[in-house]
């Protein structure tokens, strides 16, 4: 199979998991059904629930309401064999902001609860962060799949599989540490395949993606890469901020950052650009890292 059949592929496996299947409403809620995606871990990956989530929870809205902002808790890790559930609560409609909570379960119990607004679009004041200078164009940095060598078979098929096409600007963590421990670092990355014209899918694509690689920034300003003996790394909470429309099949630029870390977590941040330099979506996540002392 060639290269552009693996990319269309794996962009179609991402379109699947968000085709959500729905039930009748009960009296409290509203009840959606979702694939998920094999993962070699077995483990479900969070973005894949994130995106899920959002699109449940947006399946409920009036016309023309859409996500500004979610906040979410990864409860247990989901098993990546077995589909998942959504229950979303329609807690709230106003004048011009809906509330939702979602919530995402396996086997009866929770993996997942979310809380999103959503708002009207209508005009207001704006103003937003530019676009840091001196970011290389992602047509100048190697695919991350290129370097690989040395990589577990078992990570080599995880970037090889995915439908994401990324490049880290200061390069990748599979491996090696980064030496100047720095705690930011910017990543290029976009769908491997065009995506339908639908803004809800590229909403809830931008928040499968958003999962991908914000933890790295907290691991660089440790001198850890993903190699790292021992190294255990769990998502305790998402939040996620949508300002404007964005394409995930175009170039997407993910700036990411880590103000702290504490007592076995830490925090990190992101801002997503498109590659005209608009801010496309701020982003949040706390993580539990977990390093063998010496």
């Amino acid at each position: 199979m060639s290269s552009d059949e693996d990319a269309r592929r794996s962009v179609d496996m991402l379109l699947r998991i968000l085709n959500l299947g729905s039930t009748e409403a009960r009296t409290t809620e509203d009840i959606f059904t979702g694939s998920s995606h094999p993962m070699p871990t077995g483990r479900i990956y969070g973005g894949q629930v994130l995106g899920q989530s959002i699109i449940a929870a947006e399946r409920t809205m009036p016309t023309g309401r859409v996500p500004h902002s979610m906040h979410g808790y990864f409860l247990r890790a989901g098993d990546a064999t077995q589909g998942v559930t959504f229950a979303v609560d329609r807690i709230h409609d106003g004048r011009s902001f809906s509330t939702r909570r979602a919530q995402a379960y396996q086997n009866g119990v929770p993996i997942f609860s979310m809380i999103a607004s959503f708002q009207d679009e209508n005009p207001g004041i704006e103003h937003a962060e530019p676009l840091p200078d001196g970011i290389p164009d992602p047509d100048t940095l190697r695919p991350d799949e290129e370097l690989s060598d040395g990589i577990p078979p078992l990570s080599v098929r995880m970037l090889s599989e995915r439908p994401v096409d990324m490049r880290h600007v200061e390069g990748p963590l599979y491996l090696h540490a980064d030496p100047e421990r720095r705690a930011r670092q910017a990543v290029w990355m976009r769908l491997r395949a065009p995506f339908p014209d639908d803004p809800a899918l590229h909403r809830a694509a931008l928040a499968y993606l958003s999962d991908m690689s914000i933890q790295e920034s907290i691991l660089r300003a440790h001198g850890l890469s993903w190699a790292t003996p021992g190294l255990k790394v769990a998502s305790l909470d998402h939040a996620m901020w949508w300002h404007r429309p964005g394409r995930v099949d175009d170039w997407l630029l993910y700036v990411q950052e880590s103000p702290n870390a504490r007592g076995g977590r830490g925090l990190a941040t992101g801002r997503i650009y498109d590659r005209e330099g608009r801010l496309v979506a701020s982003v949040a996540q706390e993580i539990t890292v977990r390093v063998p002392q010496e």
